[in-house]
């Protein structure tokens, strides 16, 4: 019987052979899992065995090295666990290893077989679509909400907006009939003349223009009729104090200033000017700042006149005022189409008013819109568009797949695997969830061949097949002895 024992072993060592040789072969292959053999011995009634078999060949699903490519599409499973799910052009289902990916003509993202890779589409997908890259444009998002974070200097002057509009100035005119003199108020209005008052505040009927000079005056009636004279007392001037009102054009009405650029419904972008103004707090522990609101260089529907807003801080420069303001713009589209209304919402929340510089910070939400300018993918599968406006969105997930039997599973050729029986069923996620392994974008996982290994297991292949070979001649030789005797 040694020759079948011999043989079985031959048959078993040659088999070991091929796959090592197979091993050997695709040590280059992206993602492609190595193969051991498993050997079995035959069943025999006796006590002496009947030789050997290959009982199994199960390939090994540990990670080979992730090696980046620095391709766009490329892909790597970052871990033990995990099966790309891809699909052909007449649907029949494969997973694969191998993350080598481009877009084909029709914009899918397919392997170099042509085969599909699926996933989720959306933010919150569940059903298994093939995946296509969003070429076109984004379209524009309007801002509706700006998070403003500031220190305002509480070391800042106090605008005041209170005080005399003109310089006012007083003369004492006597009766040329006689009779007590009566002091007379005037001040110079807009265009350079002086509007003259009695001591009640009530404007003379008839408007006087008049000029003074070196202690002599002239006065001119409207009617033509001339009065003339020398004022021979001094003329006395009050001391005023100039109003301040806010002027976007008078940088001394206001403290701080900044523009910010915010979109409308149509993606124009415009200049939301914000000026801030110190004023006294209403109280001995309170600080009072005003707020105006400016778009293009025009106030704000709301608040009406562009403001103010005030907001209010406690000695400790905590803001207690309420930190969220609406604004409303309803024609922001000043060229061209109109837009819808803007409407924003500022949070001032974590703003402060502190010893210190003015430091704002600021997100707002809108965009305009951007054109299509690459695909990037996270480590949890999403599925990243860029544009053009430096916006990104999550297009998609990346499905993976596992197996309780890994080993169950059918090879077809191109690196790729389809389910059986023995495999059971699928089980899908997005990376990093149920325990499946993350993604690496631009890089592919190499071959987990270790070619060191599969030499030294060819060495003792080789070493059985010999040894095998070795029993079938020994074999030869004691039949050859018992036909020679006589």
């Amino acid at each position: 019987m040694a020759f079948g024992q011999g043989l079985s072993g031959l048959n078993a060592s040659a088999q070991n052979l091929d796959v090592i040789g197979n091993n050997i072969a695709n040590s280059a292959t992206v993602g492609f899992k190595a193969s051991t053999v498993a050997f079995a011995d035959v069943y025999a009634t006796s006590r002496v065995g009947m030789g050997v078999s290959v009982a199994a060949v199960n390939q090994r699903f540990t990670i080979g090295n992730v090696t980046a490519t620095g391709n766009e599409l490329d892909l790597a499973i970052d871990g033990d666990k995990g099966l790309f799910r891809l699909v052909d052009t007449s649907g029949n289902v494969m997973y694969s290893r191998n993350g080598q990916f481009h877009a084909d003509q029709n914009n899918y993202i397919v392997n170099n077989q042509g085969q599909r890779l699926t996933g989720y589409m959306g933010e919150t997908g569940t059903e298994l679509l093939e995946l296509k890259i969003p070429v076109g444009n984004i379209p524009p998002n309007p801002t509706q909400n700006v998070d403003f974070i500031t220190n305002l200097n509480s070391n800042a002057n106090i605008i005041s907006i209170t005080g005399q509009d003109e310089v006012l100035g007083q003369v004492q005119l006597a009766p040329t009939g006689g009779g007590a003199a009566t002091t007379w108020y005037y001040r110079e209005n807009s265009t350079g003349g002086l509007v003259w008052t009695d001591g009640t505040g009530a404007t003379i009927d008839n408007p006087i223009n008049g000029t003074y000079t070196n202690g002599s005056g002239t006065i001119t009636l409207n009617a033509g009729q001339v009065v003339t004279g020398i004022m021979q007392s001094d003329v006395e001037y009050e001391a005023s104090l100039p109003a301040n009102p806010f002027s976007p054009a008078n940088p001394a009405s206001f403290t701080h200033t900044l523009n910010m650029t915010v979109y409308d419904s149509l993606g124009n972008p415009h200049q939301l000017t914000q000026y801030f103004a110190k004023r006294a707090g209403a109280t001995g522990t309170e600080s009072q700042w005003d707020v105006y609101y400016y778009m293009d260089s025009a106030p704000v529907d709301a608040p009406a006149g562009g403001g103010p807003v005030s907001m209010t801080f406690d000695n400790i420069g905590r803001l207690t005022s309420d930190n969220r303001i609406p604004l409303t713009v309803t024609q922001p589209g000043f060229n061209g189409a109109p837009a819808e209304a803007l409407i924003i919402t500022m949070d001032y929340t974590g703003s402060s008013q502190y010893a210190g510089s003015f430091n704002p910070n600021f997100i707002q939400d809108g965009y305009s819109t951007g054109d299509y300018s690459g695909l990037s993918f996270a480590r949890d599968g999403a599925i990243i568009a860029s544009y053009s406006n430096g916006e990104s969105q999550v297009m998609g997930y990346v499905a993976l797949a596992n197996f309780n039997n890994l080993n169950g599973l059918q090879p077809v050729g191109g690196n790729a695997w389809e389910e059986t029986r023995d495999s059971g069923q699928p089980m899908f996620g997005k990376p990093g969830t149920n325990n499946l392994a993350l993604l690496k974008g631009q890089a592919v996982e190499e071959s987990n061949v270790d070619m060191s290994a599969e030499l030294v297991n060819m060495i003792i292949a080789q070493r059985n097949y010999q040894a095998n070979a070795q029993t079938i001649k020994t074999q030869d030789q004691i039949l050859q002895t018992l036909i020679s005797l006589r």
